[in-house]
């Protein structure tokens, strides 16, 4: 009985602190789209040229690429932080450091992309008169960007889950404030506040999934079209 009672006093407890939980949840949200879109902006260029681009430019891509994905993202945030102090604010620290790191596999979701599109439809926009910019950006870009839905969905997930490491540098996002609240010593809840962050975790990606399976489906090129 005492056993029980425990637990229902660490469940309550969960439950009394589920608004800092929420906070933290927010924060990890704030983060996930920040780095994502980031990401994007540097990501989706940068395969562009990879597909693209002259044979410098290339090569330093891939090169960067390479280095960024083969680092893990513990040390990215903390020589960002800690060894170039690019920014006094560790959100923007954590944003910049996430947001790199998942350009690196933006870049190769999108040359993937850029690649499944028939050249054929290039050197039709061609002899219609389009320049090569215009064919790429109003014939290759658009099918592209529906191709690489499933490929952005894993990266999504993959950030979301990964902002969880910006623990190191002090960030209340969700993992941080679960563990504040078990180390506060007002409660000895720890699998009660984990499993509630998992929780939250799971809903998190499981409702991002669903709404990019959704935006998949409905921007999918038709069955056919090459």
């Amino acid at each position: 009985m005492a056993a029980i009672l425990l637990q229902t006093a660490d469940w309550l407890f969960v439950v009394d602190n589920m608004g800092l939980l929420l906070g933290g949840t927010a924060v990890t949200v704030a983060l996930t789209v920040a780095s994502i879109l980031l990401g994007f902006a540097i990501g989706f260029p940068a395969g562009a040229i990879e597909v693209y681009g002259s044979d410098r430019a290339r090569r330093l891509v891939e090169q960067v690429g390479v280095v960024l994905r083969g680092t893990p993202l513990l040390v990215i945030i903390m020589i960002l932080y800690f060894g170039l102090s690019i920014s006094s604010s560790a959100f923007v620290t954590a944003t910049i450091a996430l947001g790199l790191r998942s350009a690196a596999y933006q870049s190769q979701i999108f040359r993937g992309a850029l690649q499944s599109v028939d050249d054929g439809q290039l050197e039709a926009a061609r002899a219609v008169a389009m320049s090569r910019f215009e064919a790429i950006r109003h014939v290759v870009v658009p099918q592209a960007l529906r191709r690489s839905v499933p490929g952005f969905q894993n990266e999504f997930t993959i950030v979301l889950k990964d902002t969880s490491i910006a623990i190191v540098i002090g960030i209340g996002e969700l993992l941080t404030t679960g563990q504040n609240l078990y180390e506060g010593g007002q409660s000895t809840a720890a699998l009660e506040i984990f499993l509630a962050v998992s929780l939250v975790y799971f809903v998190l990606t499981f409702a991002t999934n669903r709404s990019l399976d959704k935006l998949s489906d409905y921007y999918a090129v038709p069955e056919g079209t090459t």
